[in-house]
């Protein structure tokens, strides 16, 4: 006599569906988080990533993809579904340099990528377009307000995603940001005759100096970063020309700007001192703080609860900035993060956090992170107030937006 065997339940509602079909696919999903993890790639440099992406998800099939969006080489589309909800997922793509995957961006693309094959099945029954975006160039570059300038982001209601970092927040405070790159341009000379130089390695000292002492009156939530990428060669001869990058963090853009102007005139001095030029580029990156959707943050919590997450109430929920905020100023959008279970010295942009991204942790959130996503759309598709809101606000059209505070 054959002994009974207890067969697994049958999943009958929509999110035990959802949540069943998630399963199915997290191996393999798991599995292309590592490849990407193990072989990163530079902003715009994409492209074994997006191929692996686009490989997997034609081998399931029901998606449209388009390819090389926004004349961008390697960003993506891939929509399923034909409902009159349109929600996009985001999965970032590109590592740092010499660090890799210290953002954990190799996390966040596998978890959109498993939350719309996930939705894929009861997309069109839910009343849902759902359309999986491969976006480059989050570190540098601002790969999203691109796409969103040139169209990418049109049709949508709303924009998802989910970022790993130390601490589970529905609504992490992601500050305004602005980027630059600087030269000083002097005379070189030989270390031997110095009086026939002008040394703009010696300017950035200057300027250095006065950032730090500037740093005694700023705002506890401004940041000023600086890089030197160049300042001379070799030690027996004086540098004629500087590069060096700077970064502004502030809670918008009209304090970014106003920053700015006072850290200009730092470099400024630097350039007097050392009696040589200085040249400003236009801005490399220059990005909104994050408006949350209040609505769908809310879902989202729930969901991650749901799934064994907790998010207590952070003294600190600071959480840098990003170009998913350009997405947040022009349609409903969401960038919840999830916790690596990490000593805080090894945080975002170490080494540390890439080896955790490829790793047990990184694979956690991934599950969590993807259903979460997966369940909140689903919920929102459902919530009959939310779905009209979202709907009656229009579909966005880049053609119809009018321009946010500080765009340039």
């Amino acid at each position: 006599m054959t002994p009974y065997l207890e067969e697994e339940p049958v999943p009958t509602t929509v999110k035990e569906r959802i949540a069943a079909e998630f399963g199915r696919h997290e191996p393999e999903v798991v599995a292309l988080s590592h490849r990407i993890g193990e072989h990163p790639e530079l902003a715009f440099e994409e492209h074994k990533t997006t191929a692996e992406i686009i490989d997997l998800l034609r081998a399931h099939g029901g998606f449209a993809i388009e390819e090389g969006v926004a004349g961008l080489d390697t960003a993506f589309t891939a929509t399923v579904g034909s409902g009159s909800l349109a929600v996009g997922l985001c999965a970032e793509l590109d590592a740092l340099p010499g660090i890799g995957h210290g953002c954990g961006h190799n996390v966040i693309a596998a978890s959109a990528i498993g939350a719309a094959l996930a939705l894929a099945p009861v997309a069109d029954e839910l009343g849902l377009t759902v359309r999986l975006l491969g976006t480059p160039a989050e570190e540098r570059g601002a790969g999203k307000a691109i796409l969103l300038r040139k169209g990418a982001f049109d049709g949508l209601h709303a924009a998802l995603m989910v970022h790993p970092t130390l601490k589970d927040m529905a609504t992490p405070h992601i500050r305004a940001l602005g980027h630059w790159s600087l030269e000083y341009h002097g005379r070189t000379g030989h270390a031997s005759r110095p009086f026939d130089a002008l040394n703009a390695a010696d300017a950035v000292t200057v300027a250095q100096v006065a950032i730090g002492l500037l740093r005694q009156q700023l705002k506890d939530s401004d940041r000023v970063h600086t890089v030197i990428k160049e300042a001379g060669t070799a030690v027996n001869v004086i540098p004629g020309h500087a590069v060096v990058e700077v970064m502004i963090r502030s809670d918008t853009l009209t304090e970014v700007e106003a920053l700015w102007a006072r850290v200009r005139n730092c470099f400024e001095a630097g350039a007097l001192a050392a009696g040589v030029r200085l040249t400003v580029g236009e801005p490399l990156m220059w990005l909104n703080g994050f408006r949350h959707d209040t609505d769908l943050a809310e879902l989202f919590q729930n969901n991650a609860e749901a799934l064994g997450r907790t998010f207590p109430d952070y003294p600190d929920r600071s959480l840098g900035s990003t170009d998913m905020s350009e997405v947040s100023v022009h349609m409903p959008a969401i960038h919840p993060v999830l916790s690596f279970d990490r000593p805080a010295e090894e945080g975002n942009h170490t080494a540390a956090f890439a080896r955790a991204a490829r790793g047990p942790e990184g694979d956690r959130a991934i599950h969590d992170g993807g259903l979460a996503l997966a369940w909140t759309t689903a919920d929102a598709a459902q919530d009959e107030r939310l779905r009209h809101r979202l709907t009656h606000t229009g579909p966005f059209s880049w053609a119809g937006s009018t321009e946010e505070e500080g765009e340039r």
